[in-house]
Parts: C-alpha cells; sequence; structure tokens
C-alpha cells in the first residue's frame, strides 16, 4: 500500500518548509544573499542539511523563492501607498517617498534587492520586480500627463529613467551610518517632479 501523508505530516512539512524559509530570509536582512549558505539555512531552522535539499532542489530554487516573497512584500507596500493617494502628483510623492524610505530603513534589505551580485536565479526575479515597478510608474506618469500636471512626454521612457534616477540615488548611502535619510528623500523627490515639469507637494509633517 503506497504512503499516504496524514494532515498532522503534512502540517509538520509545512512547517519544517517554512522555518527554513525564514532562515534564509533573516540571513538575507541581515547579510545578504551570500550569507545564505545551505549550511547557515540548516543551521538556523535547526534541520540537517540533507533536509534542506529534501524541500527544495537546489539553493537557487530556495534564494529565489526568498527573493520573491520578498521583493512582492515590499512591492506590495508601495503598490498600497500609491493606490492610497489622491491624484497623480500624490500618488508620485506616494510611489518616490514610500520606496526610498523603506529602503533607507531596511538598508541591507534593499542592497539584497536591488543591488547585490545575485544567482541567475535571484536576478530573474530581480528583472520581475523592476518590471512590476516600471508599470506601476508608467500609470502614474500616463496619468498625470492626461490630466495635465505634468509636461507631455513618454510615460515609458520617463518612467525607467525615473525609476533609474531613484535606485541610483541610493546606491553607496544604504549604510547603518548614514546621518540623514530624510534630506535624501527629499532631494530625490524634488529632482523627480522637477524632470516632469510639476512641483512637488508639501512635506508632510512628521508625528
Amino acid at each position: 500500500m503506497p504512503y499516504r501523508p496524514t494532515e498532522q505530516t503534512r502540517r509538520s512539512a509545512q512547517a519544517k518548509r517554512a522555518a527554513m524559509l525564514a532562515a534564509a530570509r533573516g540571513l538575507v536582512a541581515d547579510a545578504g544573499f551570500s550569507a545564505a549558505t545551505v549550511t547557515a539555512i540548516a543551521e538556523g531552522s535547526g534541520v540537517s542539511v540533507g533536509s534542506v535539499y529534501s524541500y527544495f532542489d537546489n539553493r537557487d530554487t530556495l534564494l529565489a523563492e526568498v527573493f520573491r516573497d520578498a521583493a512582492e512584500y515590499e512591492f506590495a507596500q508601495v503598490s498600497a501607498a500609491v493606490e492610497a493617494a489622491d491624484g497623480p502628483i500624490a500618488r508620485l510623492d506616494a510611489l518616490i517617498c514610500t520606496f526610498a524610505d523603506r529602503a533607507l530603513r531596511g538598508r541591507r534589505l534593499a542592497w539584497s534587492l536591488l543591488f547585490e551580485p545575485v544567482i541567475p536565479a535571484v536576478d530573474t526575479e530581480r528583472l520581475r520586480l523592476r518590471r512590476w515597478y516600471r508599470e506601476l510608474c508608467v500609470r502614474v506618469i500616463a496619468d498625470g500627463v492626461a490630466a495635465g500636471v505634468f509636461a507631455d512626454q513618454d510615460p515609458d521612457v520617463t518612467a525607467s529613467a525615473l525609476l533609474g534616477a531613484i535606485s541610483e540615488s541610493l546606491v553607496g548611502v544604504l549604510d547603518p551610518d548614514m546621518p540623514d535619510p530624510d534630506l535624501l528623500i527629499a532631494t530625490i523627490r524634488a529632482f523627480c517632479f522637477r524632470a516632469l515639469g510639476a512641483l512637488p507637494p508639501p512635506e508632510k509633517e512628521k508625528s
């Protein structure tokens, strides 16, 4: 008779797999993808190295899933802020500020997601992440052009340029010792709005 897993064994297997992913996420958040070795993941989740390979085909597959989960969560936060804003100006401001603020307050993870040299399986996920942000930015810019609040321009080209400017502005400053992240965000948002031919909205007072 073939073995059939019980509900208890299925729950146990799910818990072990979740523990391995959580251990890998913690390693990436603390020290980047290079630190998430199979040995370190096994130690962090309290299983053997062999057990890791029982749940994942290889390290590449595991890390691609870790990247995908983290990227989807971060994008969801930015997307939600954009959708909650009223009008193209506010929506662009939400995109810039939410993206930059989350990156600067989770610098090690942001570096890993955006810039760290990674294996091809993870890089494939990174390209997908960039496409999501570009599509979101295109929609915001196109709405602003249609409403007449942004200068007439090609939203596809401008979205790529704008996201490149935001990302490049963060290179080298995703560093816990950076003194004034708020000043950097203010500079980025001012540049982006000038590039679109609009004035940024007044900054919100911090509570």
